[in-house]
């Protein structure tokens, strides 16, 4: 296990202190939750059921024990639990790293608490180092390509990868992302754009930072 894997477990584990017990919750998606889902199991709490943002993450709730449930069954999603590709300092993020921005987003607007899961080498002063991922419709990717780059970007195809609504993901490099709301919202008015992985709207309303001397909680205005 890397020096990192021992950082993200340590985030994760740290994350279930947050855990409602006797609630819904929703879980995202990726390495860092894993460890998470792995804590949360371990760690005796009970909740009602998870809402999961993916098949890889229902894999892992079935894998563990915990149930599952959709957003349909349930009347409100008392905290979510996600990663991050990037979190800046005012707690917004890109995510999509894994290629379920769709429904993480989907979850992260249901839940009544954000909880991001990071280890410190997500925390960054400002975002775009890591590329921007956009989903879009699989017939409109060249229309979209050629919008990404009108607004300073250099977008890529994920080659090979399909997400779980059968869409495609580009991942947009060189993205001025001075202002991350302004820029989430003008790349989703583009035509056959699905969804894009800055969570400048949906924030997160705690971070767990995991560094070497133990994981930070990180809270705005605190």
């Amino acid at each position: 296990m890397t020096a990192q894997d021992d950082l993200k477990r340590m985030a994760g584990a740290k994350a279930v202190e947050f855990v409602p017990e006797d609630e819904y919750i929703g879980i995202g998606t990726g390495s860092t939750v894993n460890y998470f889902i792995q804590a949360l199991a371990a760690s005796g709490k009970t909740v009602k059921g998870a809402v999961s943002s993916s098949n890889a993450t229902s894999a892992m709730l079935e894998k563990y024990g915990i149930p599952e449930v959709t957003l349909s069954d349930v009347v409100r999603v008392a905290a979510y639990f996600d990663g991050a590709d990037e979190v800046n300092h005012s707690l917004q993020m890109i995510k999509g790293g894994g290629g379920a921005l769709l429904r993480e987003k989907i979850v992260a607007s249901t839940a009544d608490l954000f909880v991001c899961i990071a280890d410190e080498s997500k925390y960054v002063a400002r975002l775009g180092k890591f590329p921007l991922p956009v989903e879009v419709i699989p017939h409109a990717r060249s229309l979209v390509a050629r919008q990404l780059l009108k607004l300073g970007g250099e977008p890529q195809l994920r080659v090979g990868f399909t997400t779980d609504s059968g869409n495609e993901i580009l991942d947009v490099s060189g993205l001025d992302i001075s202002r991350p709301l302004t820029l989430e919202d003008e790349i989703n008015q583009i035509p056959g754009v699905v969804e894009n992985g800055l969570f400048a709207r949906y924030t997160a309303d705690i971070l767990i930072l995991a560094r070497p001397g133990g994981a930070e909680v990180i809270k705005i205005g605190v």
